[in-house]
């Protein structure tokens, strides 16, 4: 059906659909990075549709939850495939936006006008790391329990109120019952606030329009944009199809890969792990903790290093959006891609001898990257020529921004 057709029923919310999911001006220059965002919606609504099949079989009470899920597994039609499906949805979940965001920095979508998009996005990523610490506790293995209790106990460093956090949090002096109740409802709620806020995240972004890989407005929608559908819908699909074979993958062939081994334990308080970790996507950020040696200091280190991608948009001093056109920048950027990198094995690692000793190495190139780095780079960076256009650098041609806006105000 074309996108002419759907107006012909003029009703309101179809034509809210033609005008975002048909007719809606998309760059015509934007690339395969660009479909990380719609895979991520995608994986949202994986997440959402498994995790109330599973709700329905799951059972939170401490006596009971481990074994509940191990009826999931064993008697539960197909309810084997639903959980590997939820699992490690939640990996591929995190995946996509992490490259997703990665593409964000990249291209300085954060940039003018978009900051209101970016700081939508940023709650979006912590409701999302909530959401998947709680699941993390409710299958009731040995890493669930622990790393809920060490997880917790982080909120006791903050001075007079700490402690009166954690018993709210547990329901009582230790995590038990009410916490995992607790947990499981939370867990439940919360992805429907995060489909609300994608909803305002996608409404707030087709407001501006989007970036693109030359990080240049749109100066003639005729030349510059194509209609999503069926262009970006067709290329939407191809990026779906690729990453859903990697999905497959784990979920038929390897899917505890991405898990501990200590979780197919049931919770034990009398015994605690060797070492506790939480899920890998978010070890960056538990490096970060575990690199301060102050409790309180580490866990305002943890949540500054989430924080901070909020206000990268007052961080970034540079005129010039895209790293194509910042070859410094661009240096930078793979420094920080590999220094998160190695936050996250360090997260796996003992905190103890060279393991800690690099993570703190790491943490302070972390912060040092926003909030000395990258202000300084846009007062000191010496960037390649902008061209006028979106269309420009396909049909030739590539003058500097400063001959590029004289040329827009003779031609005005």
């Amino acid at each position: 059906m074309s996108s002419t057709s759907l107006r012909i029923l003029n009703r309101p919310i179809v034509n809210i659909l033609n005008d975002h999911l048909i007719d809606y001006p998309t760059p015509i220059n934007i690339n395969y990075m660009w479909n990380f965002g719609s895979l991520a919606g995608i994986f949202l609504g994986v997440q959402i549709l498994t995790g109330i099949f599973l709700a329905m079989h799951y059972t939170p009470h401490v006596d009971l939850a481990f074994l509940s899920v191990e009826h999931i597994m064993r008697d539960v039609n197909n309810g084997w495939l639903i959980r590997y499906l939820h699992a490690n949805g939640a990996s591929m979940f995190f995946l996509v936006v992490y490259v997703h965001v990665g593409r964000g920095i990249y291209y300085g979508s954060y940039q003018k006008p978009r900051e209101f998009v970016w700081m939508v996005g940023v709650v979006v990523l912590i409701l999302m790391m909530a959401t998947a610490f709680m699941g993390y506790v409710l299958p009731w293995g040995q890493m669930s329990f622990w790393g809920a209790t060490v997880i917790t106990n982080l909120f006791s460093a903050i001075p007079l109120v700490g402690e009166g956090i954690v018993t709210w949090l547990w329901g009582g002096y230790s995590v038990d019952n009410p916490t995992l109740t607790r947990f499981f409802t939370l867990h439940y709620l919360i992805p429907f606030l995060i489909l609300g806020l994608v909803v305002l995240h996608i409404w707030a972004l087709h407001v501006p329009g989007n970036n693109n890989p030359v990080g240049i407005d749109i100066k003639k929608p005729s030349k510059d944009t194509v209609p999503f559908h069926p262009y970006i819908v067709i290329k939407d699909g191809f990026a779906l199809l690729m990453f859903m074979i990697v999905f497959a993958f784990f979920v038929f062939y390897s899917p505890n890969i991405l898990g501990h081994a200590d979780n197919y334990i049931e919770a034990n308080p009398m015994v605690t792990p060797a070492h506790i970790v939480p899920e890998w996507y978010l070890l960056p950020f538990y490096a970060i903790l575990r690199s301060v040696p102050d409790k309180l200091l580490g866990v305002v280190a943890m949540l500054s290093a989430i924080l901070i991608l909020a206000v990268l948009p007052w961080l970034d001093t540079s005129k010039i959006r895209s790293a194509v056109f910042r070859p410094l920048y661009k240096q930078f950027y793979w420094i920080l891609v590999a220094d998160v990198l190695i936050l996250g094995y360090m997260g796996a690692m003992p905190a103890e001898g060279l393991y800690l000793l690099i993570a703190r190495v790491a943490t302070a190139y972390y912060f040092l990257h926003f909030l000395v780095i990258l202000p300084v780079l846009g007062f000191k960076e010496k960037t390649l020529p902008v061209p006028l256009s979106i269309t420009e650098p396909v049909l030739g041609g590539a003058p500097n921004l400063a001959t590029a806006k004289n040329k827009e105000s003779i031609d005005k």
